[in-house]
């Protein structure tokens, strides 16, 4: 790998590490480009706060922790300030609006849950509701044509175990959704080491029909699995068996 788009810090609540270990461990690896994307904070209504995700009020310190790593790194690797961030229709203006005011350069795509969160159970509970398929893959195709993503996380997070065709016929619309919109799909690095329910087999054997731009995505919640060749190892060859191509890098698209 020469690029990751998706690490996260402490902020998070479910990482750890300072993000300067994870710059450290970039470099050791190789790595000429790094992406911090944690879980982004969201302007939801009456206070609400999701339990894994930094808060609004934490934004000030992730840009300014980020930054400064750019700063004083800049002759070794190129540093960015993102954010792994929902597509929730009702709060989604306010939540560029605060995202935008504090610097963050770029988004990805990380559909945890469908509506605007609130109420909603997470998208990676096992569902053969074809209905629960529909939701998932329509809100996604709605964020992508926000043009506001730089590439869509873990695409196969929604963990659907009914009829294959049912499945195929609807990722097959979100895979040439994301054709038409431009938006590169992420390999999931993490799901292929902790064993998840992603990357799926299924969905990137479509991604590969659809001739969909992939790209490998650490999804790092430790400094360490930046360092982990032997999963990128067999990602590329879940890849290939698959068919995909994997792009090294993406353009980063502008909040």
């Amino acid at each position: 790998m020469i690029a990751n788009y998706h690490t996260h810090t402490w902020r998070c609540g479910h990482a750890t590490g300072t993000e300067e270990e994870y710059v450290q461990n970039a470099i050791s690896r190789g790595l000429k480009t790094l992406g911090f994307s944690d879980h982004s904070p969201y302007v939801f209504p009456e206070g609400y706060y999701s339990n894994f995700r930094m808060k609004p009020e934490q934004t000030a310190e992730y840009a300014a922790v980020i930054n400064d790593l750019r700063d004083r790194y800049s002759n070794v690797i190129d540093i960015h300030l993102g954010v792994e961030l929902e597509y929730y229709p009702d709060c989604f203006a306010d939540t560029i609006s605060h995202l935008k005011g504090h610097g963050v350069e770029y988004a990805i795509l990380g559909a945890h849950f469908m509506g605007n969160e609130i109420g909603e159970i997470p998208s990676i509970k096992q569902t053969d509701d074809e209905q629960r398929l529909i939701r998932y893959c329509r809100q996604c195709m709605e964020a992508m044509e926000t043009g506001c993503f730089t590439y869509i996380a873990h695409p196969d997070l929604i963990n659907f175990t009914g009829d294959p065709s049912i499945y195929d016929k609807h990722m097959r619309q979100f895979c040439r959704k994301a054709n038409e919109c431009g938006v590169p799909l992420e390999i999931n690095l993490l799901g292929l080491e902790e064993g998840r329910n992603y990357p799926n087999p299924l969905f990137w054997k479509i991604a590969a029909e659809e001739g969909c731009q992939t790209v490998l995505g650490c999804d790092a919640h430790r400094a360490d699995a930046l360092l982990d060749i032997a999963t990128e190892q067999k990602a590329r060859k879940f890849a290939e068996e698959c068919g995909i191509i994997i792009s090294e890098t993406v353009e980063l698209k502008k909040l």
